[in-house]
């Protein structure tokens, strides 16, 4: 019986904060992950930390802290952790009017910019039509799957956290886990990982009314001659994604206007981000698809109708696509996260809603403080 003070399951994002919190406050940890390399969508997203995203309060709180907590760690791991900030381009009346609605609620490192404000920060901005942008400083870039990769290692050397790659958990009896090889005694376990949390606790899985969002993205290759984006872009279709506009009172024309023009990109969920990697490749998305059977296979009218709507906002060097693919995160209707004690001294940490890149670190420094 090998014995710890925290035993965390599941290396994505989440588990990666929880170890990384936990270790931090001078606890022995062991993490579990029952892949050989975290495989879901911890590493098939953005890379976006998107303070910007979400509602003034606890939340944008919560955000501020874990985007911190990237700097911080960009200082001691060979991380790539750009202060990107974005943009939010507004190319209709009614967007730019959400955009001055939002400000006069959110003004913290955010500003209303003019389209020759735009032009000096950025040469990737279509200008033809723009109006205004939200400029928001806070928003990191880092490249998720570099940062998923690399954080165990730094866990491992500078914290003395015991990595289990490979390696399922296929059983939990409070304060006992059990592997294939291993048997172990925590004075506290966090389950992390979706796939364990169906299998470990099915009936609390069951009953929690979780569902599955599907997103399809794309990426290009490093873009010629060094060429950078800047700040990360966005256009009127993702102000009706975010919760941090939805107090907005314009934003229901805006919606009702991309129902008339744009309805194939709203029945499938699709808003428009970009981001760049650190070697230049730009990813492109997304899509929203929810259920707990979603289609394993993408849907190329689905990526032309991203790039279609990405065109009218960017122009870029080269707009070749060498990937494409798919991620599934799990989500709670109303909610940014799901935490339940199934049993003393275990907590289950799950469905972040797509946000777990911007939100997982201050949220387990939450969790963990409350040992």
């Amino acid at each position: 019986m090998k014995k710890v003070d925290v035993a965390i399951v599941g290396a994505g994002i989440v588990g990666l904060a929880h170890a990384l919190a936990a270790a931090r406050r001078g606890f022995s940890v062991v993490l579990f992950e029952r892949h050989e390399r975290a495989l879901g969508a911890s590493i098939r997203n953005f890379g976006l930390i998107w303070p910007v995203g979400q509602p003034i309060g606890p939340l944008q709180q919560r955000a501020l802290r874990s985007a911190e907590i990237w700097r911080e760690l960009a200082e001691r791991v060979p991380l790539y952790v750009d202060s990107t900030g974005s943009l939010h381009l507004a190319y209709h009346e009614d967007e730019q009017t959400v955009l001055e609605e939002f400000l006069a609620g959110d003004n913290a490192g955010r500003a209303l910019w003019t389209p020759g404000q735009v032009a000096a920060r950025t040469d990737a901005v279509r200008m033809d039509g723009l109006r205004a942008a939200l400029w928001s400083s806070t928003e990191l870039t880092v490249d998720p799957r570099e940062a998923i990769r690399r954080l165990p290692v730094f866990l491992e050397k500078q914290f003395g956290v015991q990595l289990r790659f490979g390696t399922a958990i296929n059983g939990v009896n409070f304060p006992n886990l059990e592997t294939k090889d291993e048997r172990w005694s925590a004075r506290h376990i966090f389950v992390c990982g979706g796939a364990d949390f169906e299998t470990l606790y099915p009936r609390e899985y069951a009953a929690s009314g979780i569902t599955r969002c599907k997103l399809q993205m794309m990426r290009t290759p490093p873009q010629p001659r060094a060429w950078r984006l800047g700040p990360s872009l966005c256009a009127g279709l993702t102000l009706t994604h975010y919760a941090s506009f939805r107090s907005c009172p314009s934003l229901p024309a805006v919606r009702d206007r991309f129902r008339r023009e744009r309805p194939f990109a709203v029945e499938n969920g699709i808003h428009v981000l970009v981001s760049q990697t650190e070697a230049g490749a730009l990813t492109i998305g997304d899509s929203h698809h929810y259920g707990l059977a979603l289609n394993p296979f993408d849907s190329e009218a689905v990526n032309a109708a991203i790039l279609d709507y990405f065109q009218t906002f960017t122009r870029v060097p080269s707009l070749e696509i060498v990937e494409r693919w798919h991620g599934i995160y799990p989500k709670m209707e109303g909610k940014t996260e799901w935490i339940i004690q199934p049993e003393p001294g275990v907590t289950i940490v799950n469905a972040l809603s797509g946000a777990g890149m911007t939100l997982s670190f201050g949220l387990a420094e939450e969790n963990v403080a409350m040992l």
